[in-house]
């Protein structure tokens, strides 16, 4: 396949030497998708991620008021985007209102990346007012310095181990058809080989983070916002500093904000039906079906069984569990 012809985010870019020094030096594996991946830092990213995730650490400064969501690709992110930028948006722009932004943008197009925004005086990170609302995939321990050891405010969503396998795998299909067999990315995945994993891994460090410094970091779970959006969202609210206040419970601006940001509403707008981020995603590939369990209809009960004892082993005694 040319690079002409794969989409914008598979495209390699030139890399500085560093980041070929660097690269010539780790573990590498196949990637899902045409190219490879490479361990760094104990997580695995393909080289353009790579030299953004250098530059990132190396030149970001961040906060004390700066809000960051952080998951794992396929574990809820478009939706906690949504939520976020409703909440803190609110008293601009009214979550009934047909012209919000999230009716006529796509909420990936609403919300920077902090790995792959450019460095540089322009770019919408740096030149947002506070609170700066930041998303990004990165792992704990390869945060920029300035992030630990600001009091920013972290915000984690994860999902099933299962789930999150089978969500992934199907968003790389929708935007690559030259994705790997089912069985060998499974397989890939296992191990921890697949876009910013091993999934346990990075859920972990952030799970040990939010019980050590609960006013830091908030660890949400995909499965328990889907049976209790309400409460989760006002927890939410009220831990990125615009909690909901009496007056707006009296005109159930929680339910307002949960109908403008639900799957249904989002999946059926125009602007996400159709076209391209940037980034070269197709937009209707962040809306499979957002539903809990959806694995029991794809995987093998051996597939099941495996990741189970995975999480099982993975997660031991820390608490988390799926």
């Amino acid at each position: 396949m040319e690079k002409s012809d794969l989409p914008k985010y598979l495209q390699e870019e030139e890399v500085s030497e560093e980041c070929r020094e660097l690269i010539s030096s780790l573990p590498t594996e196949k990637d899902w998708v045409p190219g490879n991946l490479y361990q760094y830092q104990g997580f695995w990213h393909p080289s353009k991620y790579l030299q953004k995730i250098l530059t990132c650490q190396n030149q970001f400064q961040a906060r004390a008021s700066d809000i960051f969501l952080v998951t794992l690709p396929k574990s809820g992110t478009t939706w906690l985007k949504a939520m976020v930028f409703a909440l803190v948006n609110r008293t601009t722009y009214d979550p009934k209102s047909t012209q919000h932004p999230l009716v006529s943008n796509n909420p990936h197009e609403l919300f920077p990346f902090l790995e792959f925004e450019p460095r540089n005086d322009d770019n919408q990170v740096d030149s947002s007012p506070p609170p700066r609302l930041i998303a990004t995939h990165l792992p704990l321990v390869s945060l920029p310095e300035s992030v630990k050891k600001s009091a920013c405010k972290l915000v984690y969503l994860c999902r099933n181990p299962k789930d999150n396998f089978l969500s992934l795998w199907h968003w790389h299909f929708s935007n690559n058809p030259t994705t790997e067999k089912w069985e060998e990315t499974f397989e890939k995945f296992s191990r921890g080989v697949n876009l910013y994993g091993p999934f346990w891994d990075h859920a972990l460090g952030y799970w040990k983070q939010s019980l050590e410094n609960p006013e830091r970091v908030l660890f949400f779970k995909y499965e328990e916002l889907k049976e209790d959006p309400g409460n989760h969202l006002r927890k939410l609210a009220e831990f990125i500093g615009f909690p909901i206040s009496k007056e707006e419970e009296s005109f159930n601006v929680v339910d307002q904000i949960l109908e403008l940001c639900s799957f249904d509403h989002l999946s059926n707008l125009e602007v996400n039906r159709t076209g391209k981020l940037l980034s070269g995603h197709n937009k209707s590939s962040f809306f499979r079906r957002g539903e809990v369990g959806d694995w029991k209809n794809h995987l093998t009960p051996k597939m099941a069984q495996k990741l189970d004892e995975i999480t099982k082993e993975k997660l031991g005694a820390s608490g988390l569990t799926f």
